[in-house]
């Protein structure tokens, strides 16, 4: 096989520029080369919604189990984000009942609502508040510790678990700076963990934990405790950034925040602004047979990269999918995935943002307006959002 036929390979883009702002590369890359082998990386990315969709409805050619990525590092376990077929399925089932439909609605989101109005409630009027810090990051982290089953961690914990492990499975580039991080969260998260059995094998509830520990047919705790660590890393950081998104897109275009709350149309609000700006960016598969994307041959044992980030852009699907637009016409994104690795929590994160915290937050706070859209920094590449949102409560 020549060399000729595989996808080109980048040696400029870094992972500093897809950090801090990829866009404008990935919208180069649909145009130009939709299928490239990034150095930096280490990776094939696929920046075509057609081809992030067909790889991650595939699992037996494009595998979750990525022997390359830095997840098992970060998490020290092979979590189920990294299995396909029936290993995959009995570790998500475990956690399933905690995020049944009927027990978001009668239960979680029951206590989202005291939680929002309570932390709305201690926010300091008529002067500039981020809101990343002052709400979004602790509302996502309480709602979560609830619904896991840790409510003893504080909500300062929560939030820097998360992060350890999210900055954790997206060192791409093997730094140890990030590893040393995860590994003190990993320690203090094992320890609660530990605390919390006898608790919740005394009082068994709805929560995660209490569910997999008094399962019929429990998975083992290394699992159990794997699963929890997946949820703090995602669970706080997909609701946060969210939030933040969908603010900063309503609040830079005052026409639509009026139709939305005219309408009580906050549901579309939380769909577009995902779509915007993808929370979870960019996914790992590893091709487990010699294929072929757009011409290009992938060896077996590459990675791809699919960047959902791009995919919900793709001129062939948005018109003009660079800016936010409620009302633009529905299109089905994949901030969420697609397949069997859809994530688990997508519809506490809809309830909670857009049922619960949107419509309180600007029922109480109408004029509430940015301090300076300028001053509004966004970062990731494997996860991305706002990390400030100055404003001004009125």
């Amino acid at each position: 096989m020549s060399d000729s036929a595989l996808a080109p390979l980048d040696t400029e883009i870094t992972i500093d520029q897809l950090v801090v702002d990829p866009y404008p590369i990935y919208r180069r890359l649909r145009a130009e080369s939709p299928v490239l082998r990034v150095e930096s990386v280490g990776r094939t990315l696929l920046t075509k919604a057609e081809d992030t969709k067909a790889v991650k409805d595939d699992p037996v050619l494009f595998s979750s189990d990525d022997p390359n990525t830095p997840m098992k590092r970060a998490f020290h376990a092979h979590t189920l984000m990294r299995k396909d077929g029936e290993e995959h399925v009995r570790e998500r089932n475990a956690m399933a009942p905690a995020f049944n439909p009927k027990v978001i609605q009668s239960e979680w989101i029951p206590r989202y609502k005291e939680i929002a109005d309570a932390y709305i409630d201690r926010l300091p009027k008529g002067e500039v508040v981020d809101l990343f810090s002052a709400l979004a990051a602790p509302y996502a982290a309480r709602g979560l510790a609830v619904l896991l089953g840790v409510e003893e961690a504080t909500d300062a914990q929560m939030e820097e678990w998360s992060q350890a492990l999210i900055d954790g499975a997206g060192n791409f580039g093997w730094r140890p700076e990030p590893f040393e991080r995860s590994d003190k969260a990993n320690a203090e998260m094992d320890a609660l963990f530990d605390s919390l059995q006898d608790r919740h094998r005394a009082e068994p509830n709805s929560s995660a934990l209490s569910v997999m520990l008094n399962a019929d047919d429990p998975i083992p705790m290394s699992q159990i405790y794997a699963n929890i660590k997946i949820a703090i890393g995602g669970g706080i950081n997909e609701p946060r950034d969210a939030l933040c998104t969908i603010l900063y897109g309503l609040l830079t275009n005052p026409d639509q925040l009026e139709q939305v709350r005219e309408n009580d149309d906050w549901t579309k609000a939380f769909e577009e602004g995902v779509r915007w700006v993808a929370p979870i960016q960019a996914s790992s598969r590893l091709v487990t047979a010699d294929t072929e994307i757009r011409g290009h041959v992938i060896k077996k044992g590459d990675t791809v990269m699919t960047i959902q980030a791009s995919a919900n852009r793709d001129e062939d699907i948005y018109e003009d999918g660079e800016s936010f637009n409620v009302y633009r016409d529905k299109q089905p994104h994949q901030a969420f995935g697609n397949g069997p690795h859809f994530c688990q929590g997508t519809h506490v994160a809809r309830r909670a943002v857009g049922l619960v915290m949107l419509p309180k937050l600007f029922e109480r706070y109408p004029n509430m307006r940015l301090a300076s859209a300028e001053d509004v920094k966004w970062r990731g590449f494997g996860f991305r959002g706002p990390i400030n949102l100055p404003v001004v409560l009125e």
